[in-house]
């Protein structure tokens, strides 16, 4: 059964903060684009007021996300309950990358666990929010989170982490910038 809520409620935020994994969805405006869709852990999702979300992304092989914001801006959350009552919750809305070295970064970072490896925040106002029924969705048991990416950003030092930012993470699969490359064409200027 799907509802829809003005904002992300009291009852919505406890049910967001008992998630151990979220997932997030965007899409290039080119019909022949790449629909991307990233499972997302360690902690990183905050809620910043009943229409205002971030989440801390951490280094990937990819920059998907943050390609088609800065071409669309478009973005969808969407949690997922695997244990205690079924139940799917999407965020809808729209976003932007907050690059480190800007004021947005130093008052959203804060907010974060410190994490090795975190290349940039995703901010997003929440334009709907949306539940429905999960029954379908497994019941599964949560271990623990990975702390594969951790250590493999701790063995790396921070020329290591830019120069994998500037190899990987400067394009979308599709060819679409992303602001760490728009970023770095400013900065030779």
């Amino acid at each position: 059964m799907a509802r829809v809520f003005d904002a992300i409620t009291d009852e919505l935020h406890a049910f967001i903060s008992a998630q151990p994994l979220f997932f997030v969805a965007t899409a290039p405006l080119a019909a022949d684009g790449h629909v991307n869709l990233s499972p997302k852990g360690l902690d990183c999702f905050r809620i910043l007021s009943p229409h205002r979300v971030a989440y801390l992304d951490m280094t990937g092989s990819g920059n998907e996300t943050s390609a088609h914001l800065l071409e669309n801006g478009r973005i969808t959350f969407m949690f997922c309950a695997f244990s205690g009552q079924p139940r799917i919750l999407r965020l809808y809305g729209h976003g932007r990358t907050v690059l480190p070295a800007t004021d947005e970064w130093t008052q959203l970072q804060p907010l974060f666990p410190n994490h090795p490896g975190a290349r940039q925040i995703i901010a997003a106002e929440i334009t709907r929010v949306q539940t429905s029924c999960g029954f379908a969705v497994p019941l599964m048991e949560y271990t623990a989170q990975r702390g594969t990416l951790i250590r493999w950003a701790e063995a790396r030092d921070d020329s290591a982490l830019d120069a994998y930012w500037q190899e990987k993470n400067r394009h979308s699969i599709d060819g679409l910038p992303t602001p760490l490359a728009v970023n770095l064409a400013d900065d030779q200027e």
